[in-house]
C-alpha cells in the first residue's frame, strides 16, 4: 500500500535522517526547509532516484501559516507527519529581544499547529495516521540560556499529550521524541571542550546520532496503535 509522509526541517541533520530512512522504506515523502534550496532539492532527487518514489520538496517559513497552507494544498494524502523543523536561540533571557523570542515559538511551537491542523483532516478519511513531534529534553527539565527553546519544547510537549487525547477515538497516534544531545548543527556552537564535559555527564559517554533518531520514529511508527501520547526520552539516559 502506497504511503505518504510529511517531514519539516528536512534538508539536514535529523530531518535528513528520517527522509532517508522512510524513502528506504517506500514512504513517497514530502519534504520542506527553510531556505537550503539546494540541499533539499538535491536530497529529494537523490531518494526519488535511489528508492522510485514521489518525493516532493517546499523551501519557505514553516512557522509561517501561508507557507504551509500552500504546502498542504499540493498534498492529497497523508499517513505520517514529522514536525521535526526547530531553531535554538542561546543567551540570556533578559538579551533576548522579542523578535527572536517569537521566532523560536512560532518555528517550534506554532508551527506544529500549523502543520497538524492541516495533516488532520487527510489522516481523518483514512480513520488513520500519525503524528510525530521532535523535542528535547529541555522540554522536560528547561535549560539556562535556552529559555524560548525550553518553552517551546515544553509547551510542543503538552500539544503532544493533548492532541493525543483529541485524535485517539480517530486512531490517529501522536507521540514525541524528547531527544537529548545529538550530533547535528544545533549544537555547533559549542566547543570541543564543552562537548566533552556534556558527554562526561551522559551515561552512554557519547553524543546521539540522528541516525538514532530516525530509527525512534520507525520503531514508534510500527509500534501498536496503543501507543499514544507519550514523549519518548533519547538521550543516553543523561536527563
Amino acid at each position: 500500500m502506497t504511503k505518504y509522509a510529511f517531514i519539516t526541517g528536512a534538508s539536514r541533520g535529523i530531518g535528513e535522517a528520517i527522509a532517508r530512512d522512510l524513502a528506504a522504506s517506500g514512504y513517497h515523502l514530502y519534504l520542506t526547509c527553510h531556505s537550503s534550496s539546494q540541499r533539499l532539492t538535491a536530497l529529494a532527487n537523490e531518494l526519488a532516484d535511489k528508492f522510485n518514489i514521489e518525493c516532493t520538496s517546499f523551501i519557505g517559513d514553516i512557522g509561517d501559516v501561508h507557507f504551509v497552507e500552500e504546502c498542504f494544498s499540493q498534498v492529497s494524502d497523508l499517513d505520517i507527519l514529522i514536525n521535526n523543523a526547530g531553531i535554538s536561540y542561546v543567551g540570556l533571557l533578559s538579551d533576548m529581544d522579542v523578535e527572536d523570542w517569537d521566532n523560536v515559538i512560532r518555528t517550534n511551537l506554532s508551527a506544529c499547529f500549523y502543520t497538524s491542523r492541516m495533516a488532520i483532516p487527510l489522516m481523518l478519511k483514512k480513520h488513520a495516521g500519525q503524528i510525530i513531534n521532535i523535542s528535547s529534553v529541555w522540554g522536560n527539565v528547561g535549560a539556562s540560556m535556552e529559555v524560548a527553546y525550553s518553552a517551546s519544547k515544553g509547551g510542543l510537549n503538552s500539544f503532544t499529550r493533548a492532541l493525543a487525547k483529541e485524535l485517539a477515538p480517530s486512531n490517529i497516534q501522536v507521540n514525541a521524541i524528547a531527544c537529548g544531545v545529538i550530533d547535528t548543527d544545533m549544537n555547533k556552537h559549542l566547543s570541543m571542550a564543552d562537548l566533552e564535559i556534556l558527554k562526561g555527564e551522559i551515561p552512554a559517554d557519547r553524543i546521539g546520532t540522528t541516525l538514532e533518531v530516525a530509527k525512534m520514529v520507525h520503531h514508534i511508527i510500527d509500534a501498536p496503535s496503543y501507543l499514544t501520547g507519550q514523549i519518548i526520552k533519547l538521550d543516553g539516559g543523561w536527563q
